[in-house]
């Protein structure tokens, strides 16, 4: 005779059996897709709902391009809960930090002032890489990487200046990688911290999270899910995307209807290195994304966000 605690009991088990069968075939379907595609591919999702994971080749140290901007903006927001910054503090537009590449200030008349608060905002939202080099500035690269270390992040580096000669001796492995190294595990693990609030501050954190919502590069994991461009509003994908003639990445916390999902995604060694928005990277990128949301939300993209639709307010 079947008790009710022992049916309770047998219809858990029944649903864990049939979550570990789902979870396996997403795997599945996409080691898959991956073996169809030319280039080199690290990605690792994780559903923080549920704390299921997908990953292929996550653990392989790869280039980040400007993927690693993430983590000095982590850093910069560290040092402001730390009062060592201000988020309002002005920081100076010099002629020696403008280089080439992603961004506007580059073409701006160098003594102009932006607060490290809007300068991140340039250097996530548009990559811009003169605003990157300004919060390197402010920030430091030595501060940068001894907390990565600290958190356990033993394969992320962020190694110099964009576009500019390294300030004194570099690792031996920088030529690799150029700006910056991580692993998709690593990266997705770091995106999961702020989602988390590890800083400790909810003002702090939903401040990073709400920048990066405001992603106007929507080409490759927002491709295919959010229907809104980037002059719509803050999106429910906050990513941070990467990009070299043979690399795409992108980093992301999705918000979904069942809740968010991190996906990590690089992408190396590409035959296609065309600046097109169908560049083939960017379209696999965008599938592989799909397939990941649609498996873990059917139901798609979160309809409204409460607790981070305000803009963090009295923020030193």
């Amino acid at each position: 005779m079947h008790t009710p605690k022992m049916l309770v009991l047998s219809g858990l088990m029944a649903a864990m059996a049939l979550g570990a069968a789902a979870q396996a075939g997403l795997q599945s379907r996409l080691e898959a897709i991956t073996r169809t595609y030319p280039g080199h591919v690290a990605l690792y999702a994780k559903n923080l709902r549920t704390g299921a994971v997908v990953a292929i080749d996550a653990n392989r140290p790869v280039p980040t391009a400007s993927v690693i901007k993430v983590s000095l903006m982590l850093e910069a927001f560290r040092q402001v809960k730390a009062v060592r910054l201000s988020l309002a503090q002005p920081l100076t537009l010099t002629k020696a930090n403008q280089v080439e590449g992603s961004g506007i200030l580059r073409i701006l008349t160098p003594g102009e002032r932006l607060s490290l608060r809007d300068t991140i905002a340039l250097m996530m939202t548009l990559s811009d890489n003169t605003a990157t080099n300004m919060v390197i500035d402010a920030v430091g690269l030595k501060p940068t990487n001894a907390f990565l270390a600290q958190i356990g992040m033993k394969n992320t580096y962020f190694y110099k200046k964009v576009f500019m000669p390294a300030a004194g001796p570099q690792p031996a492995d920088q030529k690799q990688f150029g700006l910056g190294k991580t692993t998709a595990r690593e990266m997705g693990e770091m995106l999961e911290r702020i989602y988390r609030c590890d800083l400790g501050n909810r003002s702090l954190c939903r401040e990073m999270i709400n920048i990066m919502r405001d992603q106007q590069d929507r080409e490759m994991i927002p491709r295919y899910l959010d229907d809104a461009d980037a002059s719509d509003g803050l999106s429910p994908i906050a990513d941070k995307v990467g990009e070299l003639d043979a690399v795409r990445n992108d980093v992301a916390l999705v918000y979904t209807r069942s809740g968010q999902v991190v996906i990590s995604m690089f992408t190396y060694n590409n035959p296609d290195q065309s600046w097109t928005p169908d560049n083939k990277a960017e379209l696999f990128i965008g599938r592989v994304a799909q397939t990941i949301v649609h498996a873990w939300s059917p139901e798609g993209l979160a309809t409204s966000i409460p607790h981070l639709l305000a803009p963090a307010k009295g923020i030193r």
